[in-house]
């Protein structure tokens, strides 16, 4: 957020930057390793499944930038929730949220650790994790403002990886590559389309969506816009651009090589141009791959650690990760981070083989709860036209079938049973607290709807 010379913030953002910006921030492992995943699952219908996730996720962003461009306020959907719900909402979806951080930073840290094993194959998986973990932290401790300054440069060389990847094989389908056209490994039937039936592209869902992860983050950036009226349109661009990157590479990717080539153990953009010989391509693509997993893995972290904080300062978490360091560097909250780190690099030295697809999993489930809550926060707070009804319900309909869809995989099924267990623990304590939240009087002036007069 830019701020003027009196500290206070000031709006400079046009709606075009805000689209960059969310591009840049959400494109990670969850598309770079994770579309391994939706492709081995459900086979070439991942593209169909990827499009669906695309919808839903433009529902989410412009349900809460509609909120924020209407009713700005510290906190973002958070405070939506518990004006909406009460103190339960803002309470429970703090912690769910933080814990889709956290699972999204194991995720990451597992990707990243994959990755790197391209160069050292045989060096144990969690060697690499504890690496990027301690230098992630190093970073925080550092200040995080150096590093805000490099994420322009990080989402830069995402995006620059995926292009490459696409004119890559672009030269490739045509043939200039090694003198002949590849012949196409993708069969335009049911059984060519959808090898593993509907059961297999329902299963791919939750991975889709979370190559979404991080509109909710831009949601909260609508506030800088210089005109948050046009939050909605930056999304829909945004979006738009992200699916046709996303589609178009990956539809590349099966055809160059028959989709169940590809595995969990390397980004299929490698898979796919793997046949050829180019011997600098892919060490320049996965060091790509590496760069921008870490810049989401050392987000990851900082927002862990000031969600944490955050929680504290409003109650909702000990007052004991409230404080903050002389260097302004919150080490109590830090040291609750590094356990979760601890937590991850254990985690992958016992499961090395399913760790990735465990994290992705549970974190996907977790990051959508809180887009389901966002979703049902927008239709309790504002008065919608029935075409916004219409896009609510599509929303949360698509969410529901990604979550759903979990339980019916094998692979999956653990990382759905990782999330239930979030939930059923911070419900527990949300039921403990809600007695001692009844008895607090309620502060003057509080509105009892942020939208009364607002229209879908």
């Amino acid at each position: 957020m830019a701020k003027s010379k009196g500290g206070a913030s000031t709006k400079n953002l046009s709606w075009w930057q805000l689209s960059l910006v969310g591009i840049g921030a959400i494109i990670g492992t969850g598309f770079f390793l994770g579309s391994s995943i939706a492709i081995k699952t459900g086979g070439p219908s991942a593209i169909f499944a990827f499009l669906l996730a695309a919808l839903g996720t433009y529902v989410v962003f412009d349900s809460l930038a509609r909120m924020t461009a209407n009713h700005p306020v510290k906190g973002s959907f958070r405070s939506y929730a518990k004006q909406a719900f009460g103190k339960w909402a803002g309470f429970s979806n703090g912690w769910v949220y933080w814990s889709s951080e956290l699972l999204i930073m194991g995720s990451q840290l597992t990707a990243l650790g994959i990755f790197t094993k391209f160069w050292f194959p045989n060096t144990p998986l969690w060697i690499f994790a504890s690496v990027y973990g301690v230098l992630g932290i190093l970073i925080i401790l550092t200040g995080i403002s150096g590093f805000e300054k490099m994420e322009n440069i990080f989402a830069v060389i995402k995006v620059a990886a995926i292009f490459m990847f696409i004119i890559i094989a672009g030269v490739a389908i045509f043939g200039f590559l090694d003198g002949e056209k590849p012949n196409n490994s993708i069969t335009y039937s049911y059984e060519g389309l959808f090898p593993h039936g509907i059961m297999g592209f329902w299963t791919a869902m939750i991975y889709a969506f979370y190559a979404f992860g991080g509109i909710e983050v831009m949601g909260i950036m609508a506030n800088d816009l210089k005109d948050p009226k046009q939050a909605p349109k930056s999304g829909s661009v945004m979006l738009v651009m992200l699916a046709t990157i996303y589609v178009v590479s990956l539809l590349m990717s099966i055809y160059l090589v028959p989709w169940d080539n590809f595995t969990t153990d390397e980004s299929p953009f490698i898979i796919a141009l793997d046949k050829y010989n180019l011997s600098f391509v892919p060490h320049v693509f996965n060091g790509a791959l590496i760069i921008g997993g870490f810049s989401t893995m050392v987000a990851s972290l900082y927002a862990i650690t000031t969600m944490i904080v955050t929680l504290a300062k409003d109650g909702d978490a000990p007052k004991f990760f409230s404080k903050v360091g002389k260097s302004n560097i919150p080490f109590r909250a830090l040291g609750l981070t590094v356990t979760g780190l601890i937590f991850s690099i254990v985690v992958s030295i016992l499961l090395p083989d399913k760790i990735y697809e465990y994290f992705t999993t549970a974190a996907g489930l977790m990051l959508l709860y809180t887009w389901l809550f966002i979703l049902l926060t927008y239709r309790k707070m504002h008065q919608t036209s029935f075409f916004q009804k219409m896009k609510l319900y599509t929303g949360l309909l698509l969410i529901i079938i990604a979550v759903s869809g979990t339980w019916f995989d094998g692979s999956s099924r653990p990382g759905f049973l990782v999330s239930l267990g979030f939930i059923i623990l911070i419900g527990i304590v949300t039921l403990s607290k809600r007695k001692k939240w009844k008895n607090e009087p309620p502060k003057k002036g509080q509105p009892t709807s942020l939208f009364e007069k607002g229209k879908g």
